[in-house]
Formats: structure tokens, C-alpha cells, sequence
């Protein structure tokens, strides 16, 4: 089975989360977390970390990634972890895979039109909420 991760990254005021614009399918042209694949005999923190800098620039010294849940898609094959974490600084970031953007909070997160995962991210967004206390340190 595949394993993949998904970032919720929050600036360091935690008004704002860090949203990639996909460039490919699936989900070209929506607006999705920052993630990817998890490698052989790789943890999913460290692959959490890896994706994180390698589309981002941002490191392990900028910010502590939380684990907040996981995604079994049987019929897929794979499952996706999803990891929580704020900016514990101001940071410029850049990637070259996607086209990267901060949004504030004031979106339907469920919206299928403008964001990837049919209703996923709002769904991720609504458990943040819950546990943002335990979550961003």
C-alpha cells in the first residue's frame, strides 16, 4: 500500500494556511495542502519533514509537525497522514512543483471547485480546529 502525507502548515500568527495550486492531475488547478509520497523504510515524520522542504524550503528548525490522523483508501491501495504544525517565524517560501499561496481561513474548504480532496480539506480543517491547542506548539 502507498503511503502519502499531507501538510497543514500555518503561518506563525495562525491566521493563515500555506495552500499549493496543483499543476497536474489529479486535482489540476486546485488549490490543495502541500504533501507527497512516502518512500520505502522512510517514517512518515521524516517524509512529512522531506516533502515539507523540498516544496516549500521550510525546514525542521522552522516549525514542529504534529500527527493529527490517517486516510485508508482500500479501493486506492494507499493512505494519506496528515500532519499539523505553525511557523515558529517569519518565513519566505518557494517551491517549484506547484505554485504556493497562504489563504486565510474565511473559505468554504469544502468547495470541490476551487480545492482538491472532495471535501478533505475541510474536513482536516474542522479537526485542526479542535485540537489546535494540542497541534500548534
Amino acid at each position: 500500500m502507498q503511503g502519502y502525507n499531507a501538510i497543514v502548515v500555518f503561518n506563525k500568527d495562525e491566521d493563515e494556511i500555506l495552500m499549493c495550486k496543483r499543476e497536474r492531475n489529479p486535482y489540476k488547478g486546485l488549490l490543495n495542502f502541500v504533501g507527497g509520497k512516502i518512500e520505502k523504510n522512510e517514517t512518515g515524520f521524516d517524509a512529512a519533514y522531506r516533502e515539507l522542504e523540498e516544496e516549500t524550503t521550510i525546514t525542521k528548525d522552522d516549525i514542529i509537525l504534529s500527527h493529527l490522523m490517517d486516510f485508508s483508501y482500500h479501493l486506492g491501495n494507499c493512505y494519506l497522514e496528515v500532519y499539523v504544525g505553525k511557523l515558529n517565524k517569519e518565513k519566505e517560501v518557494s517551491g517549484e512543483e506547484n505554485e504556493l499561496v497562504w489563504s486565510d481561513l474565511n473559505h468554504n474548504f469544502f468547495d470541490a471547485t476551487q480545492y482538491a480532496g472532495e471535501g478533505n480539506i475541510g474536513h482536516i480543517l474542522m479537526h485542526v480546529e479542535m485540537f489546535k491547542k494540542d497541534l500548534l506548539k
